[in-house]
């Protein structure tokens, strides 16, 4: 397997592993392990761009906790040790990433839906300390849109005790274009309101994934109406940690959707950069810009 097919290729099936899956991330820089909190692969979002396949049928229908700390406490130890590079596609893994970066909530569908993610997160920090990696972050990815639900800020809460990173997704600027690309049967209104909250208690990534739609990428105006997001979470009282700006990588939903050029994502973050003022780091299939 060619080294760059490894940041492409986020299969959620390894060995006998029903949760837990270890990825080459470019966002992290290193090896992710990942855990799968929706195996049913139900998900209250429908974006076009998402490479889940939900026409196959689910590996499990519910979250088995002891085989999934069972299978972490694995993964960490293949990961810590380094014997997770020694065979099958991790091999190829460049010598700059061999290296464990972070404990991932993700999965088949949104990982706030699952309700015991607050005692999940507990348990997961006291087996990577087990391991001795108690700094290792752990980083929900979340679409942000059951943030205001009180068993979401009981996790949220949870992270902040254990070293928790919240990359929260926002795609959009307008409704018009968020029911678009995220189909979703929430308003952005309440997934901006649900990310200013949560940022004013701890500083959040916000991960907006940029795509060609039929052909075209966001428009001037709607990327715009992005900005001006962004502006209106920090003038609230939002802290945003960083802004990460990315394309599709992986096969889409919908065969309308294609991912934009390098240049093209360059371009888009360094207006996001230049409109808001924060941090932005642009993500491509050929490199990584920071800025």
């Amino acid at each position: 397997m060619a080294v760059n097919r490894l940041h492409t290729e986020h299969d959620r099936q390894f060995e006998t592993n029903r949760f837990v899956y270890p990825v080459l991330s470019r966002r992290s820089g290193g090896l992710s392990i990942g855990i799968n909190l929706n195996p049913d692969k139900v998900c209250n979002f429908a974006c076009v761009y998402c490479q889940v396949d939900r026409r196959s049928m689910a590996g499990a229908r519910q979250v088995d906790v002891p085989q999934l700390l069972d299978e972490l406490d694995r993964m960490l130890e293949q990961a810590t040790s380094g014997t997770i590079f020694a065979a099958g596609k991790f091999r190829e893994t460049p010598a700059a990433m061999r290296h464990l970066t972070d404990i991932a909530f993700s999965g088949d569908g949104e990982p706030t839906a699952y309700k015991r993610l607050d005692e999940l997160v507990v348990a997961c920090a006291r087996l990577k300390a087990s391991h001795g990696v108690p700094d290792l972050p752990l980083v929900l990815i979340t679409n942000a849109s059951l943030f205001h639900r009180d068993h979401v800020r009981r996790a949220l809460e949870a992270l902040d005790a254990h070293q928790g990173v919240i990359w929260a997704k926002l795609d959009a600027g307008t409704e018009e274009y968020f029911a678009q690309v995220n189909r979703a049967s929430i308003p952005l209104e309440r997934i901006v309101r649900n990310i200013t909250d949560a940022a004013r208690a701890r500083p959040l990534v916000i991960q907006s994934l940029l795509a060609r739609v039929h052909g075209q990428p966001p428009s001037d105006a709607e990327m715009a109406a992005y900005c001006g997001r962004l502006c209106g979470i920090v003038r609230a009282g939002g802290q945003i940690a960083a802004v990460q700006v990315h394309t599709v990588a992986r096969t889409p939903a919908e065969e309308y959707v294609s991912s934009l050029t390098g240049e093209e994502v360059d371009v888009l973050a360094a207006l996001v950069r230049r409109e808001t003022g924060l941090p932005v780091t642009a993500f491509h299939t050929d490199r990584t810009a920071a800025g």
